[in-house]
């Protein structure tokens, strides 16, 4: 309970923010209303009238609750107005995304912990591709592969790892070299080749640091979906949902969409974090 209550506690205040954050922007729009009409508008209706807008200007928590649910459990999963189907399409190209990322990440952490030329080439190339807006390359990636036929979920894919290896390369090389010379000295004593210097110490010692890198990253390359999603004019996804619920002025719609994408995300980093107690549990690493 005491750790639940201060949780609790901040989320209360937050709730309480956005419900009067929700009434002074959407009362504009009653105001008008009432002006128009040449009447005015008690407190407690125009209160009232804030929380039930169609298309508020920033909708009520429990606006966007209702949206969540309807977009949930109120469509068939299979129908394009379900939330469900939206995320799938994106978890789909995330999870490629975030395996083609992870993998680039760990190659090249290898190669510059064994390489001082990749180390001294590669890695300040790693950390300028990094300062590159996604916003700004995303449209440049998805227009050169739809010129040569690659649409749907590749290109995607390829935004996500873009975003993703660089946390992975990060994390996986200060793994790597995380061993202290003392421990390095003492295989050399034993005689222990390189391989094995790799598999028995410096591997091992990089588990930590891994997981915590691939948490960043797979979030990392959620966003990346989203954001590939919107220039490339999709129909499904929850970058889609996003934009269409831009076109036609559907806040909730795309409040909604926001906060599966954040359970999305949560739900991808826990299962990383579970996979995470797991293999430090098996290595003897963790409790």
């Amino acid at each position: 309970m005491t750790r639940v209550l201060p949780v609790l506690s901040v989320v209360a205040v937050i709730v309480l923010v956005w419900y009067a954050a929700a009434v002074g922007l959407n009362s504009r729009w009653v105001q008008d209303q009432a002006a128009r009409a040449g009447t005015t508008v008690p407190f407690g209706q125009m209160l009232r009238e804030t929380m039930v807008q169609e298309r508020p200007v920033l909708p009520a928590p429990h606006q966007v609750v209702a949206g969540l649910w309807d977009g949930i459990a109120g469509q068939k999963v299979t129908s394009k107005r379900s939330l469900v189907y939206h995320g799938w399409v994106t978890l789909s190209a995330t999870l490629a995304g975030f395996a083609l990322g992870t993998a680039a990440g760990m190659l090249l952490a290898v190669g510059i912990v064994h390489s001082r030329a990749m180390d001294m080439s590669v890695m300040p190339w790693a950390i300028a591709s990094q300062t590159i807006p996604v916003l700004a390359i995303a449209p440049m990636v998805i227009v050169v592969l739809a010129s040569v036929g690659l649409k749907g979920l590749l290109p995607k894919a390829l935004i996500a790892a873009y975003l993703s290896f660089f946390p992975v390369l990060v994390g996986m090389v200060k793994g790597l070299r995380a061993p202290d010379g003392m421990q390095l000295d003492l295989l050399r004593t034993y005689n222990a080749s390189q391989p094995e210097t790799f598999f028995r110490l410096r591997l091992p010692s990089s588990m930590p640091y891994l997981f915590a890198s691939l948490k960043v990253g797979v979030a990392s390359a959620l966003v990346g979906t989203i954001v590939a999603e919107l220039p490339a004019g999709a129909t499904a996804g929850l970058g889609a949902r996003l934009l269409s619920g831009s076109y036609y002025g559907q806040t909730i719609q795309i409040w909604a969409a926001l906060f599966a994408a954040a359970i999305l995300a949560a739900g991808l980093v826990a299962a990383v974090g579970a996979a995470e107690r797991g293999t430090l549990k098996r290595m003897g690493m963790a409790r």
